[in-house]
């Protein structure tokens, strides 16, 4: 299998949607009691529109992966996104990373992160950070695999459901 990472552009905004309600569904459709919400919250945060619009914002950096030529995961960057806490210290977030159920121990993942990681360094961001499902244990382990550590918690509600997350932070090194 034949993996490859490339930046995305306005042109790519249907796989990113495409591929964000497909893995959001995936990975957390069933901690939703009404379907309905699961729904409206995929229509809002995928459709492609606004995707596209965020594809076009200077701030953003899109990550497409591919499995022979298959597109089958995409991660976010926030290039600029201070966290008050860190005394306004130049910090990036990272607000995606999913892939495809069906590919998730190809180390697509870890491709995505290292092109990803490159952009911040190049950035001079002192910090990374992001916000984790506290339930997603797999996906917090890949984050301390690679260097963040638990930073404290928040709480978001989508529909009349609130979630817990845990707020993870890396240094970047320059």
């Amino acid at each position: 299998m034949i993996i490859c990472t490339r930046k995305a552009t306005v042109e790519d905004a249907a796989y990113v949607a495409l591929l964000g309600r497909i893995t959001f569904s995936e990975t957390f459709g069933h901690l939703f009691d009404k379907q309905k919400e699961l729904e409206a919250y995929l229509a809002s945060t995928f459709g492609i529109g606004k995707i596209r619009s965020s594809l076009q914002k200077d701030n953003n950096a899109y990550w497409l992966a591919f499995a022979d030529e298959l597109p089958v995961g995409y991660a976010k960057l926030k290039k600029h996104s201070l966290l008050e806490s860190l005394d306004n210290q130049t910090a990036s977030q990272l607000q995606k990373i999913y892939v495809l159920k069906d590919f998730l121990d190809k180390k697509i993942g870890i491709a995505l992160y290292q092109s990803l990681i490159k952009e911040v360094q190049g950035l001079q961001s002192g910090y990374l950070w992001l916000v984790v499902l506290q339930t997603n244990q797999r996906a917090i382990a890949f984050y301390h695999k690679n260097g963040f550590y638990s930073y404290t918690e928040h709480f978001h509600t989508i529909g009349s459901q609130t979630f817990g997350f845990d707020l993870l932070i890396k240094s970047i090194q320059n």
